[in-house]
């Protein structure tokens, strides 16, 4: 797989402009949704004490809750507070061979995360300090993987806004 052409890249922008003629309503103009809100996202973990110290001890998302999954026995599933009410939610399904993390259509691309700019320096230091390669892009994004591949953006910008930019 290779990079887009720049008549591609072209044809790319003149269909993103089309869809977003097409289906984007200027604020005054769209309802509201019918969404409260994430309630917890979902993830799977391979070993539930190391994704507990990835999450709780380095990355500073409090636990706040741990019980048997209720759809496979002998299952775990447990929470992580990220703010403002969402939680960060795990399943280990021990017996099962599930394979490597592999990014597929449908499938998780990256957990964007927003973060104060102080904690979030805090958090880079912890990174650094434990080792964990990350990519820093535009000063704001720090992109790296947790212990069993999923791909996690810590983001400085303030909920509803996108590179200084507010979402909407």
């Amino acid at each position: 797989m290779s990079a887009p052409s720049e008549d591609e890249l072209h044809l790319l922008l003149v269909e993103r402009d089309r869809i977003r003629a097409l289906h984007l309503r200027d604020r005054d103009n769209r309802p509201p949704s019918s969404a409260q809100g994430v309630h917890h996202l979902a993830l799977l973990s391979s070993d539930v004490e190391r994704t507990i110290r990835f999450y709780q001890d380095l990355l500073e998302f409090p636990l706040i809750e741990v019980f048997e999954n209720r759809d496979f026995r002998g299952s775990t599933h447990f929470f992580f507070d990220i703010g403002h009410g969402n939680a960060l939610a795990f399943f280990d399904l021990p017996g099962l061979d599930l394979g490597e993390y592999a990014e597929v259509l449908g499938g998780l691309h990256h957990l964007a995360i927003s973060i104060e700019p102080s904690r979030w320096q805090h958090l880079k230091s912890k990174l650094d300090d434990a080792g964990i390669e990350y990519v820093h892009i535009d000063g704001s994004s720090l992109y790296f993987r947790d212990p069993d591949g999923a791909r996690l953006e810590l983001i400085s910008d303030p909920l509803g806004e996108m590179y200084g930019s507010a979402l909407g």
